[in-house]
């Protein structure tokens, strides 16, 4: 069975203090790891307008995100102006490359996307994937593989989108399997989905503590699937104050003989003829508020 992590960068707190732990973290245990940043100006604090969905009070006091996040970044984009991201931790950015980590694209501007893009259009995806690109190519010198949306929303053009800007894969959704969305069928593009629960999901419910949380997620990755199991991590948790649930992740997986990859990794391992096609629907996860974008069940295959 293989580990593939992937980690999502939300924020500017993260990207500075966060991912530096991680690659300490990841070169002691000798993996590699996908990330995924945000590329613009960090606007964390105007996820307030998320306060109207099902579970979102309920989810921030279960996970402390004041704790995890800062007080600062809670007031970026509302009281104080959003830092941005790629241009200021470039040289962090380009460290986690030349570290040997793969490095892709997450989003621009984290909490716009978060908030509208299942209610807009193409053209408004199209605008804020191409921001998010040129300043990926601003730091980096080329163009992004890989592309995974940030709180896993889409709509569905994004699908689309991203076979034509030039993404050969994408982690944009929750689910079991890789596949091939219907929807870009014939483009290439295929879908590694996020197939375990996140720490963020998990604490605070049914006794799940920072001691003791990596436990259910080491129980969930031990189900056996076609392709093992995509892990997502946020710099902002596992980077930060819960890094120590994330070695013991690192060090159960290892003492059970799982192979820890990228997911360019994984990705190259897989045929896409042989990949079912499914469509993209919408659905809850157990322990986050609101709907996220899944991998459709009985579709295609």
């Amino acid at each position: 069975m293989t580990i593939a992590l992937k980690v999502d960068v939300d924020t500017y707190r993260g990207t500075l203090e966060g991912v530096p732990r991680l690659l300490d973290l990841f070169d002691r245990y000798g993996v590699r790891a996908t990330f995924l940043f945000s590329l613009g100006a960090d606007h964390t604090g105007r996820a307030i307008r998320r306060v109207f969905r099902p579970g979102f009070i309920s989810k921030v006091q279960r996970t402390s995100v004041t704790s995890h996040y800062g007080v600062r970044t809670l007031m970026y984009g509302v009281l104080l102006p959003g830092p941005h991201i790629g241009r200021r931790a470039a040289p962090i950015l380009r460290e986690v490359r030349d570290r040997g980590h793969e490095v892709g694209v997450h989003c621009y501007d984290h909490t716009r996307w978060q908030n509208y893009v299942a209610c807009r259009g193409m053209g408004w995806a199209k605008r804020e994937m191409l921001r998010a690109i040129n300043v990926f190519q601003e730091v980096f010198g080329e163009r992004p593989k890989v592309h995974g949306a940030a709180g896993w929303q889409v709509n569905p053009f994004v699908p689309v989108l991203e076979a034509k800007l030039g993404f050969l894969y994408a982690s944009d959704v929750r689910g079991r399997e890789p596949f091939m969305p219907v929807n870009a069928e014939g483009t290439g593009c295929i879908q590694l989905p996020t197939t375990l629960p996140t720490l963020d999901e998990l604490l605070g419910w049914d006794g799940n503590k920072p001691e003791n949380v990596h436990e259910k997620v080491l129980e969930a990755s031990r189900e056996p699937l076609p392709h093992g199991h995509v892990y997502t991590l946020h710099a902002e948790l596992e980077g930060q104050k819960l890094l120590p649930v994330m070695e013991r992740l690192l060090r159960g997986w290892q003492q059970a003989g799982e192979e820890i990859i990228a997911l360019d990794t994984l990705y190259k391992s897989l045929d896409p003829e042989d990949l079912p096609r499914r469509n993209i629907v919408e659905g809850e996860v157990p322990g986050r508020s609101g709907v996220v974008a899944m991998e459709g069940w009985g579709v295609h295959s």
